[in-house]
C-alpha cells in the first residue's frame, strides 16, 4: 500500500491512516449501488461438452454423439458479491459429470440424457436452484447397401440438426422441448406468392410460379417427460415438415405462401403427436432470381437462377393447444 504522508486521522495526533486515496469513497460508492441493483438472474456452467457413446449388442454397434451445454443457478450469489466460491461446483466437475453420467446412465436419446443431467445437480446439491440443459446430436447415419446395414460403420449425414433442451427449478417439473434447425429444402415449382399490399415502395412483382427453398427451424414443447417416444416424436415431426412443404411425390402440393405452409406443418404435428403441447416453426423465404440474359440473347425460361442469401424473408410462428376451460 502506498504511504501518504499527508493523510491522517485525529487532529494533531500524528495518526496515520493505512487508508489509500479515494478508497473510503469507493467503498462508499459499491454500497450504494448495491442498494440501487438487484439480481435478475444468475448462472454459471459448461458449453460444448462432447461425447461419444457406443452401443455394443453382440458384432452390432450402435453410436449417439453428443454436444451439451450445462447450466447452473445457485440459491447464493455470495461469489458474485464477495468472490466467495465456496458453493461453486467448478465448470470442470460439470464436464466430467456429463461424461461420468453418460457412461452410468447411457445415452439412449438426448432428450432422456439432458434430463438424466439436469435431475443430476438438483438432487445432488441443495444449493442448485435451477438447472438447464441444451444438447445437440452429431447426425451419424448407418451405413447401407442393397438393404442391408453395416454392423458398425457410420456416415456422417447432415441433412438437419437435432436439438433439445431441458430448464428444471428445484422440487419443480421439467420442461422438455426438441427441435430441428439447418434442415434445407427445395422446390422448383408449386409455389407462388401474389395478392399481396402495395404501397408507394413495393416493387415486387405477382408470382404463380416460383422456387421455393427455405432452412426449417422447428422447436416444440412436450406436455410430459415421461414414457414418451422421443426418437418417435422427433422422426414424426421431421417427417410431417417435409410432407406438408413437398406434398405428394408424383405432382407436389401448391403453396400459395411461406405462412400458409408453417401453419398446417403445425397444426398437423399436433394432431399426429398428442404429447406435444406447442410448436414454433421458423422458415426463412431464400430466393432464387432468375437472371437476366437478354442482354447476351438468351431467353432464360426460369431455367438458371441466382442463389440470393441475404437480404431473405423470415416467416415465423408459434401454436399450441386450446386450454380447455375449467368448469
Amino acid at each position: 500500500m502506498l504511504h501518504n504522508p499527508l493523510h491522517k486521522t485525529g487532529r494533531g495526533t500524528g495518526a496515520e491512516s493505512t487508508q489509500t486515496p479515494g478508497e473510503g469513497a469507493i467503498d462508499t460508492m459499491a454500497a450504494a449501488s448495491e442498494q440501487n441493483v438487484e439480481f435478475v438472474r444468475t448462472g454459471y456452467g459448461k458449453n460444448a461438452v462432447k461425447v461419444l457413446v457406443i452401443r455394443r449388442e453382440g458384432s452390432r454397434h450402435s453410436i449417439i454423439e453428443l454436444k451439451a451445454d450445462v447450466e447452473l443457478t445457485l440459491k447464493s450469489r455470495k461469489d458474485y458479491l464477495s468472490g466467495d466460491n465456496s458453493d461453486i461446483i467448478p465448470t470442470d466437475t460439470i464436464k466430467n459429470t456429463v461424461h461420468g453420467l453418460a457412461k452410468l446412465k447411457g445415452v439412449k436419446t438426448i432428450e432422456q440424457f439432458a434430463l438424466d443431467v439436469c435431475n443430476h445437480f438438483l438432487t445432488s446439491f441443495n444449493h442448485v436452484l435451477r438447472a438447464k440443459v441444451y444438447m445437440e446430436e452429431a447426425p451419424w447415419r448407418r451405413l447401407e447397401k442393397n438393404g442391408v446395414e453395416h454392423a458398425h460403420a457410420f456416415i456422417f449425414s447432415p441433412e438437419t440438426c437435432r436439438f433439445c433442451d431441458v430448464e428444471q427449478n428445484l422440487n419443480g417439473v421439467p420442461v422438455l422441448h426438441s427441435g430441428l434447425k439447418n434442415m434445407k429444402v427445395l422446390k422448383t415449382t408449386q409455389s407462388g406468392f401474389e395478392g399481396f399490399l402495395r404501397d408507394r415502395f413495393t416493387t415486387l412483382q405477382d408470382t404463380k410460379d416460383r422456387c421455393f427453398c427455405t432452412s426449417v427451424y422447428a422447436r416444440w414443447r412436450y406436455n410430459k417427460v415421461q414414457n414418451v417416444a422421443f426418437d418417435s416424436a422427433w422422426k414424426c415431426v421431421r417427417e410431417t415438415v417435409i410432407e406438408r412443404f413437398a406434398g405428394p411425390y408424383d405432382r407436389g402440393e401448391f403453396s400459395p405462401s411461406v405462412q400458409k405452409t408453417l401453419y398446417e406443418t403445425q397444426v398437423l404435428v399436433l394432431d399426429r403427436v398428442p404429447e406435444v403441447d406447442e410448436i414454433e416453426i421458423v422458415m426463412p423465404n431464400q430466393h432464387y432470381f432468375t437472371i437476366d440474359m437478354t442482354k447476351m440473347g438468351l431467353a432464360n425460361k426460369d431455367e438458371v437462377l441466382l442463389p440470393l442469401d441475404n437480404p431473405s424473408g423470415n416467416i415465423t410462428g408459434t401454436v399450441r393447444r386450446k386450454q380447455r376451460a375449467k368448469l
